[in-house]
């Protein structure tokens, strides 16, 4: 895998099956969209359709947007869609501290859940400029 590679379109596919409510555009940084596409269904289909077509320019984006590094950006979106309401993303970003309080509240009764689905990107890309 290329070092600046930082998102994966096969990811980007799987969770676009989910783009109803805005999960592809919530891994490819895009939160205003993704927030919108959950509340409207994805613009009522149309725009999660349309998205199929777009998500080889989204992954580009997001790969020049962001730090690649240590810290995977597919394995951390996956721990937070799954997993998030037991802090192990942010214990996997080495976030110990509030991974273990997302755990104990059930990722902060779920606010917290929907905070680092804005910020993760931004998470993970700072996480890995620290460390290189």
């Amino acid at each position: 895998m290329h070092r600046n590679d930082t998102h994966r379109k096969s990811i980007g596919y799987i969770v676009w099956i989910f783009g109803f409510i805005g999960a592809h555009r919530f891994y490819y940084g895009k939160p205003l969209s993704g927030t919108l596409y959950f509340f409207t269904f994805g613009l009522l289909g149309i725009g999660w359709i349309i998205d199929f077509f777009l998500i080889p320019s989204m992954d580009a984006e997001a790969d020049f947007r962001y730090c690649a590094g240590d810290i995977d950006y597919s394995l951390t979106f996956i721990f937070l869609t799954f997993l998030g309401l037991f802090g192990v993303h942010r214990m996997y970003m080495g976030k110990w501290v509030s991974g273990i309080i997302y755990l104990v509240t059930g990722g902060l009764f779920g606010l917290g859940l929907l905070y680092d689905f804005w910020t993760l990107n931004d998470q993970v890309s700072i996480e890995n400029r620290r460390m290189a």
